[in-house]
């Protein structure tokens, strides 16, 4: 279930990416053609980059793809390793609480006000705010998964895995 929530917010960054670069492209051609802008590109562009980079997340994560130096784990025992994939991904999951929340507390706010960015849409704020707060959850239970599974492994002496797809 989690895997497949992954696999479609990867989609949903996918698309954001196109859309992004698409809206780009249009407001470059009107503005160089009709020497005019598309209304509110810049508000549009910004909200698509909250897709575009939070809902793969925790795909990444589970993935295991997220920058590490490995330099000093290498010379380390297996045992060891897999108690340091565990710490990481409970501080990962930690980390993350502080911006859930606090992104939840934001969304309920424009929610509530109904605040709409200043720009010719007047387009609300909110669902920015939930995409951001849906991607963390999503890579925050993720997290909270693999510290679970990567400490069953390590209990029962196997080694930490990458979850099959």
């Amino acid at each position: 279930m989690l895997s497949r929530l992954e696999r479609i917010f990867v989609d949903v960054a996918t698309i954001s990416i196109i859309l992004l670069a698409l809206m780009i492209f249009a407001d470059v051609v009107a503005l160089n053609l009709f020497n005019a802008s598309v209304p509110d590109t810049v508000i549009i562009v910004r909200e698509l980059m909250v897709l575009a980079i939070v809902m793969p997340l925790a795909a990444a994560s589970a993935k295991r793809a997220h920058i590490s130096v490995e330099f000093i784990t290498n010379f380390l025992p297996v045992r060891v390793v897999n108690l340091f994939v565990i710490f990481g991904s409970l501080v990962g999951a930690l980390a993350l609480m502080p911006l859930i929340w606090s992104g939840g507390k934001e969304l309920a706010h424009q929610w509530t006000t109904g605040s709409a960015f200043y720009g010719d849409l007047s387009l609300p704020q909110w669902p920015g705010r939930l995409a951001f707060v849906i991607g963390m959850t999503l890579c925050w239970l993720r997290l909270v998964v693999m510290v679970i599974a990567d400490s069953a492994a390590v209990l029962r002496g196997r080694t930490t895995e990458l979850p099959e797809y």
